[in-house]
């Protein structure tokens, strides 16, 4: 499928910008959708530093909106739908997720589908696979489960990505009998930023380098290299698997300090604020007060995820960059492109 065209939509962003150096180092023709073209040179700027980018253009285009969507589509071979909204803190009303990620996700399907689009691969979450349930299942979490939108501890993001998700395997169902489809699920995304728009996915390793934390919660969480992330987009894309894959990108699930240990142990001193000591509870209960990142990861406290991603690394052929490579990967960009300071 090389010199084909691929859209990617909010190509502007973290994942999106390395999904598109992927797929340009592969051969693809690139268009990416921006909301206003005015960010389209900043990101051709970036690209161009890791692909050549004589293969890409631009064309505006707003989830909430029809315009631009049918220009967007015309001649393409493939989507990989990567634009969604993902804050660090949820916001008071969920809708504010949940219409952009649900509305935008079938609006760009009904686009693509319009204009004979062969392919088109959806990024989701792992928050769409591994919540609500209460913590009380023994076996490990695998590519077959789903998040209980109306569970316990489930936030406002992870009902978005889910009821997108959803949506999306619907429609397809439905009206998309010539289209194959498959998600990619990711974890908490680390590795390398190509430029300073680091996105909220950065945010919190930003907030460490800070100093900002006086301690590790107890969380355990599943995490992935953005490189990964990128590759296996490009893979779900040219699989001869069955439409209807769901491949969770996850490298491991890891608990919070041992995400900071590797950064400490490459950066040294650059990393002098990292936090490495475990918080009891009770501290990240106090913290929750006045911090909202905080307050979001309560119901998950003490309890360690499990994940059998075995099925994903079998259809696409793939292993996964370990997280003492990418955490610091990320420490080491935010660093050297000056969104935190060493001193």
């Amino acid at each position: 499928m090389t010199d084909s065209t691929i859209l990617v939509t909010g190509i502007s962003g973290f994942i999106a910008k390395h999904c598109a150096v992927e797929l340009l180092k592969h051969g693809y023709r690139v268009r990416g959708t921006v909301r206003n073209l005015a960010k389209a040179e900043g990101v051709k700027q970036t690209l161009a530093e890791h692909a050549d980018v004589s293969e890409l253009e631009f064309v505006a285009a707003d989830l909430l909106a029809d315009d631009g969507w049918a220009e967007a589509v015309k001649d393409i071979h493939g989507v990989l739908h990567l634009a969604s909204p993902f804050p660090l803190a949820q916001p008071k009303d969920a809708e504010e997720l949940i219409r952009p990620a649900v509305d935008g996700t079938l609006r760009v399907l009904r686009a693509a589908t319009a204009a004979g689009a062969k392919r088109f691969v959806q990024t989701s979450s792992t928050m769409a696979v591994l919540y609500g349930h209460g913590h009380t299942r023994s076996t490990a979490h695998t590519e077959s489960d789903w998040t209980d939108t109306d569970g316990p501890g489930v936030t406002a993001y992870g009902k978005s990505k889910t009821l997108a998700e959803l949506a999306a395997r619907d429609f397809v169902a439905k009206h998309g009998a010539a289209l194959h489809y498959a998600s990619v699920n990711p974890g908490f995304v680390l590795g390398p930023l190509l430029d300073c728009n680091a996105g909220s996915s950065a945010e919190l390793i930003a907030n460490c380098l800070r100093g900002k934390y006086p301690g590790c919660p107890k969380l355990s969480f599943p995490v992935v290299d953005v490189r990964d992330v990128a590759k296996a987009h490009r893979l779900a894309l040219e699989t001869n698997e069955p439409t209807g894959g769901r491949y969770l990108a996850v490298a491991s699930a890891v608990w919070f300090k041992d995400l900071m240990l590797p950064i400490k142990a490459r950066l040294g001193d650059r990393a002098r604020k990292i936090p490495t000591r475990v918080l009891p509870n009770w501290a990240v209960w106090l913290v929750a007060l006045f911090d909202p990142a905080a307050r979001a990861i309560l119901p998950d406290l003490g309890y360690e995820l499990r994940i059998d991603n075995s099925a994903t690394r079998k259809a696409l052929g793939m292993d996964f960059i370990a997280h003492t490579e990418s955490a610091p990967a990320m420490a080491e960009s935010l660093l050297s492109f000056g969104l935190v300071s060493d001193r």
